[in-house]
């Protein structure tokens, strides 16, 4: 048969096939990397097809695709491979698939999906074409129609790929075509053949590019004979885990020793270990690869797609949920999440190298992605306590609802100085200031971890995100930071020095740059700061996908290989978080093979992350403690995150008697954070992005409140309820009855604040909260006289506008989690004196955004809250502050002592604050002022108590700008408690060197 009879007989056979099936195209709402592919061999011979182009991609001088597309026979194989198309059999065929769509696409539109490939840019339309026998190729297949019994492997093609789902395109009918021929350059070899469903979707090559005309020359795949009968039945809407317990009222747990572990040296069997390893097994402990890679069509877990990571690229880790990633259910159980973990992690002792994974997750303030666990207020409201305890209880209930998961490594405590308020991981960490943000780390570290070489309820915790990440210079997330070094080693890096001194076991390098310079890749950051300096010894990740960043995102690298190369070889690196693709693992061995890293580099960071399995007992029992599970949602967890509520929540605001509430009182509750559980848990929620509005608080299955719910059980009746306006502000509900009800109000409670988000989806351009939010405040203070109070559930200071002004109550309640509506109810109706204080300052302009009260003397601060401003419902005096000691030098420490009464009618949890400031400072100018120490006491009503707190010489070093730390010797230093809410209370000493 001759080279056109061929051609004429593959097509008649195509378009034969592709009539006599039903033919199915990739699903419009799943991400391209839910699909698999088939590889076979590539014979060199051509043929004619229609290919499809977006209207995008068209000349724009002649709207003619073909314009473009002639011969260029001296185009590179490179270049060849730069240029892409949509491609399909012929015209008829996608007649024919539009005709007959599948039950399960019958109510669904077709659409294109955009795929980007390390070397290459890949698109994929949604025409089926039906597969002859007889013929080999290279095609990409829908995985929801293969069985569990039929799957086939992911060919390193795909699984090389990066996969970016953002670019949805229209229909085909929106396309042009042209007969041309297909690129296809990929050659491979008789061990990928692999069997082919025979109604696979076929893939184009590389992206159109006017710039580059396609060639004529391109060989054409065949495709091969074997066939399988899809089995996919999901229609992709997840929906709640089934599984249900009841969980224990109370349990047991191990407190923490005296002795802190840490990371220390390599064991001689882990070293041993490493030398028996080949070098793909090294690079593959050092990949993680995200959870979304193993989950198939039908939402579970793709033992082929497992096996393929493990036997093919020795992968070690695996982080995520597949809550976030299309598995079937929305939040999954511990028992379930531990079904799929340990599958994993027993085909990873049965395949490749043999060896445990280690599994990742952000467990950030509870295991907040295990259905059930109970979650904590978000960081910003633990630092709000000013109480370590909180952060430590966080970290211990997390741990082990994160080992119940079959999960040994818990991406928290987040320990950036949240500095621009616009930015949306404000919420994340524990506020603005160095001292207090140690304090409340290093807590957060020894609750995570514990004795976590030998307590198997606990996690490896990991520090982030290293370093300065708290301070974009235009708020948005990953935005470049602009940090001189002498105020990066002063104020950025003491909670991360206070987290290597409790021994935290894992780090994380921060997204972005630095004054320019890209932290992944930097020797100063992650070398000499981090190692040498603060002597980290632990094991450290990047963050999701940062390597390749710099190529795609940053612009600090030519390719990946040179980003992959600058990351191992100037820094401390041990494992890249790649996470989609195998772009890491192509990388170190090209750069191994070619002698530009040396394997010993491997070995260090190989040994780091063994050694931390083995610390976690991996090696010993890899698999979840079924027993944990009952403990997940416990009454005791629920009774400690109650708690924490109870002293985070920050009273701001309060005249005219408007709080406490009284039972007897008639009060209208309006606004959308009081009636809602997900609002109060933000972003890292359920999901990534907390739960979305289609699921609002039916995912939480009756674990946990609301505020409206919290009401109803203190008061004992239902409240008087109205939305009024949606979170977004986008319009005003019911306002004729809410006015009508405010006019006979005795007092009005208006819950305002935040939908969820995480990281750049929270981004916002201004402070002020949603113009709607604000109005309805104005409009109910319009009709009515009486006090009117709100409650703000968010997570970063909103400007309010004119509302502090107006209104006579105002409370924080940051993000209490969704546990915290009872606790916010029983502070509105006095069951609770409040006792939360700001652990940021909070602006009253915009200009405001990154003013914090260590920022320099002589710089205004005059925010519409200072940094610790809150207060109670009783009246706290402060009188007779002492000094042991006139001067203050190097060899002894002062004790500084303060009397508190209590003359109010509520006992209360009072925080006092000891802050310094220096007259003057030679070099640099002195602190507006700064936080030295705190300690939190319950006080009586009447009780008078004395609180000492013990200032050193150290604690006043400073770093200079030739990046020396020193002392400043003959300065007047003036002592001051709780200079934002009481005043005169001040001492001075001398400092003395």
């Amino acid at each position: 048969m001759d080279f056109l009879a061929l051609s004429i007989f593959i097509f008649t056979h195509l378009s034969a096939i592709a009539h006599a099936h039903n033919h199915k195209g990739l699903h419009p709402d799943r991400p391209i990397s839910q699909y698999a592919s088939a590889s076979a061999i590539i014979n060199e011979m051509q043929t004619v097809a229609t290919l499809y182009y977006p209207n995008s991609y068209v000349n724009q001088k002649s709207h003619n695709p073909t314009a473009n597309n002639v011969a260029s026979p001296s185009r590179s194989h490179a270049e060849q491979e730069h240029i892409s198309q949509y491609s399909t059999h012929d015209a008829n065929s996608l007649a024919m698939l539009n005709s007959h769509p599948t039950p399960a696409d019958s109510t669904k539109p077709k659409r294109l999906v955009k795929k980007k490939i390390r070397r290459t840019k890949r698109k994929a339309d949604n025409v089926v074409s039906s597969i002859p026998t007889g013929i080999t190729a290279t095609v990409y297949y829908d995985d929801r129609y293969l069985s569990d019994a039929n799957r086939v492997p992911y060919s390193s093609q795909v699984q090389s790929s990066e996969y970016d789902t953002s670019n949805i395109f229209s229909p085909p009918s929106d396309y042009l075509s042209a007969s041309t021929y297909i690129p296809e350059t990929v050659k491979t070899s008789s061990a990928d053949v692999a069997k082919v469903v025979p109604t696979a979707t076929v893939y184009s090559t590389l992206d159109y590019d006017p710039a580059y005309p396609i060639s004529a020359d391109e060989p054409i795949a065949e495709i091969s004979s074997d066939v399988y009968n899809p089995q996919c039945t999901w229609d992709g809407v997840q929906v709640n885990d089934p599984v249900s317990w009841n969980p224990v009222a109370k349990y047991k747990y191990q407190p923490i020793s005296k002795h802190v572990p840490v990371p220390g040296d390599i064991d001689n069997d882990i070293i041993a270990m490493i030398q028996k390893m080949s070098l793909k097994e090294k690079i593959g402990q050092m990949t993680q690869i995200e959870v979304g890679q193993l989950v198939d069509c039908n939402g579970f877990l793709n033992e082929t797609a497992v096996k393929y990571w493990i036997n093919e690229w020795k992968v070690g880790s695996f982080l995520e949920t597949p809550g976030n990633h299309n598995g079937r259910y929305r939040w999954y159980s511990p028992q379930l999440f531990a079904d799929f973990t340990d599958a994993v992690q027993r085909i990873a002792l049965e395949n490749g190298p043999k060896l445990p994974v280690i599994w990742g997750l952000d467990s950030v303030r509870g295991a907040n992605y295990v259905k059930g666990a109970v979650m904590f207020p978000a960081g910003i409201g633990a630092a709000a306590t000013f109480n370590p305890q909180f952060a430590y209880d966080a970290g211990r209930v997390a741990a082990k609802d994160t080992r119940a998961a079959g999960v040994h490594w818990a991406f928290a405590p987040i320990s950036d100085l949240g500095v621009n308020k616009l930015w949306s991981r404000t919420y994340e960490n524990f506020g603005e200031d160095p001292y207090l943000s140690s304090q409340m780390t290093a807590a957060s570290v020894r609750g995570y971890q514990g004795d976590y070489k030998h307590d198997r309820t606990r996690v490896a915790a990991c520090i982030k995100h290293f370093i300065a990440y708290g301070y974009p210079f235009n708020g948005e997330d990953r935005g470049n930071r602009h940090v001189a070094p002498h105020e990066l080693l002063e104020y950025y890096v003491p909670p991360f020095k206070a987290a290597i001194d409790a021994g935290v076991a894992t780090a994380m390098e921060s997204y972005g740059v630095i004054n320019g310079e890209p932290v992944v890749m930097s020797h100063y950051y992650l070398q000499e700061l981090l190692r040498e300096q603060l002597g980290f010894r632990g094991m450290l990740v990047t963050d999701w996908g940062e390597i390749n960043s710099q190529v795609s995102v940053y612009r600090t690298a030519k390719d990946i290989n040179q980003a992959t190369w600058a990351t191992l070889d100037r820094t401390s690196v041990d494992m890249s978080m790649v996470a989609d693709d195998t772009s890491f693992g192509e990388a170190v061995l090209d750069l191994v093979s070619s002698g530009a890293l040396h394997e010993s580099r491997l070995d260090e960071s190989v040994g780091r992350i063994l050694q931390l399995k083995k610390d976690l007992g991996l090696f010993e029992q890899p698999l979840a403690d079924r027993s944990l599970a009952e403990t997940v949602g416990s009454a005791q967890d629920v009774k400690a995150a109650r708690n924490a509520v109870r002293e985070s929540v920050t009273l701001l605001k309060n005249t005219n008697g408007a709080l406490p509430l009284k039972n007897s009182e008639r009060v209208l509750f309006v606004g959308p954070t009081l009636n809602s559980t997900r609002f109060m848990g933000g972003g890292w929620n359920v999901h990534w992005q907390g739960p979305s509005s289609e699921e609002g608080d039916t995912v939480y299955e009756g674990f946990g409140d609301t505020i409206i719910k919290g009401v109803e059980q203190v008061t004992g009746d239902a409240p008087v309820y109205f939305e009024g306006t949606d979170i977004d502000g986008s319009g005003f509900t019911e306002l004729g009855e809410i006015l009508a009800a405010a006019r006979f109000a005795d007092k009005v409670v208006v819950g305002l604040g935040e939908n969820t988000y995480a990281e750049n989806l929270g981004n916002i351009g201004e402070l002020l909260l949603p113009e709607r939010q604000l109005e309805l405040v104005h409009q109910i203070a319009a009709v009515t006289k009486a006090p009117i109070a709100v409650v703000l559930v968010q997570g970063r200071p909103r400007r309010l506008g004119r509302i502090p002004d107006i209104v006579d109550a105002v409370i924080n309640a940051y993000l209490p989690g969704e546990y915290g509506g009872l606790p916010i109810a029983e502070i509105l109706y006095g069951k609770v004196n409040p006792s939360g204080r700001l652990p940021y300052t909070y602006p009253a302009t915009e200009s405001q955004a990154s003013t914090t009260v260590w920022q320099p003397a002589y710089s205004d601060y005059t925010p519409q809250w200072a940094f610790g401003y809150g207060l109670g419902y009783s009246s706290i005096e402060y009188s007779n502050i002492t000094a042991s000691s006139s001067t203050l030098d190097t060899k002894s420490p002062i004790d500084v002592v303060v009397n508190i009464t209590n003359t109010g009618p509520y006992p209360q949890k009072e925080t006092v604050m000891l802050f310094t400031r220096q007259t003057h400072r030679f070099d640099l100018a002195p602190d507006n002022n700064r936080l030295r120490k705190f300690a939190k006491v319950y006080i009586k009503v009447g009780q008078t108590r004395q609180v000492k707190l013990t200032l050193s010489a150290d604690d006043l070093a400073f770093w200079n700008s030739d990046l020396t730390r020193g002392i400043q010797s003959d300065a007047l230093v003036t002592l001051q408690i709780n200079p934002y809410t009481q005043h005169n209370i001040v001492a001075s000493v001398s400092l003395v060197v």
